[in-house]
């Protein structure tokens, strides 16, 4: 009987304690899961208002430790109830602690079994693990202020942009409307020149034949009418040529002969501010740390969901998949 008796030794009552504690914890971590599904099935029979009195009463409990059991078991468990933690979501979630299941809490359910893989949470204590899930909350919220103020710019810029070219836009409907008024001016001028060339020829004619009438000796009638229509043809071509030396008023083109000085300095203005918010916009958000350590976190995630449908590939094809991840490594490697 004592041949077959082991030695006991240091070493191994280390391992007892060890394997002892890991069940406890597992013990623990369960357990919350079906404390916190118990409680969720209560609130739903407990009447408005009476939930922190049941809980104080009937399960001594705070309202604040019973919604962190809650909230383990909604995030953590499963819809099976088995043992020893087989009902917890994931293995590596299966792991924790109470204590590290209520701080990772904090952490959002896509990015818990990433944050788990990258930190070894299992040689940290609350408060480092407290810090660390600090750290990327205040990460992550820096990082959409910074997006946010940089799609701010980004819609300003585009503001500005808009307000700067329908700026431009209206002064050069103004030019094209003086340029349009010249060239009418410019065509009423050609007109008027036409009828004053035209008017000038029929009084030159007017005289000639008022002249031949007096010398032939025509009747007064004759020669009165030869008269008038020569006065006429005259004031006429008097009247025209007041016209084409008098200025044409054309409010519109005086106003635009160039771009009034206030649309000017509006124009100079927002073409500056444009540059100001395009080059802001245009520039990296200035998170490279930032972005790095999401992508980080992205990496790490993938790779643990690489390697867990790796160990579910049969084992014929697994070293050539194995392989390729290993070939992949290394070209990421000499990258570096």
């Amino acid at each position: 009987m004592n041949e077959l008796s082991l030695e006991r030794s240091p070493s191994i009552i280390a391992a007892e304690i060890n394997s002892i504690k890991e069940q406890t914890r597992k013990m623990v971590l369960f357990n919350s899961i079906e404390i916190g599904r118990r409680l969720v099935e209560a609130k739903t029979m407990i009447g408005h208002g009476e939930w922190g009195e049941w809980l104080e009463k009937s399960v001594d409990y705070s309202q604040r430790t019973a919604s962190n059991l809650m909230r383990i078991f909604e995030e953590y468990g499963s819809n099976q109830i088995t043992f020893f933690c087989d009902n917890a979501k994931s293995q590596a979630l299966a792991n924790l602690s109470y204590t590290q299941a209520v701080a990772l809490l904090g952490i959002p359910p896509e990015d818990r079994e990433a944050f788990i893989e990258e930190h070894n949470i299992d040689d940290m204590s609350t408060r480092e693990l407290q810090q660390a899930i600090k750290e990327k909350q205040e990460l992550e919220e820096r990082l959409r202020e910074v997006e946010s103020n940089w799609i701010k710019d980004r819609s300003n810029a585009e503001s500005s942009k808009r307000i700067a070219d329908e700026k431009a836009e209206e002064v050069r409907e103004l030019l094209e409307e003086k340029q349009s008024l010249k060239s009418d001016v410019k065509t009423l001028q050609e007109t008027l020149e036409k009828e004053r060339r035209h008017s000038k020829d029929e009084a030159e004619r007017l005289a000639g034949l008022l002249q031949e009438a007096k010398d032939s000796g025509a009747s007064d009638e004759m020669v009165s009418r030869l008269q008038a229509e020569l006065k006429e043809a005259r004031n006429l071509v008097d009247k025209l040529t007041k016209e084409l030396d008098e200025p044409v008023e054309v409010t519109a083109a005086e106003v635009i002969e160039k771009v009034p000085e206030d649309v000017e300095r509006e124009l100079e203005e927002l073409r500056e501010r444009n540059k100001e918010l395009e080059a802001k916009a245009s520039q990296p958000i200035g998170t490279a740390p930032i972005r790095f350590k999401l992508h980080f976190d992205s990496l790490v995630k993938g790779f643990g969901d690489l390697l867990r449908t790796l160990e579910e590939i049969d084992a014929g094809e697994h070293d050539k998949y194995k392989n390729a991840v290993k070939g992949l490594l290394g070209k990421m490697s000499e990258r570096l």
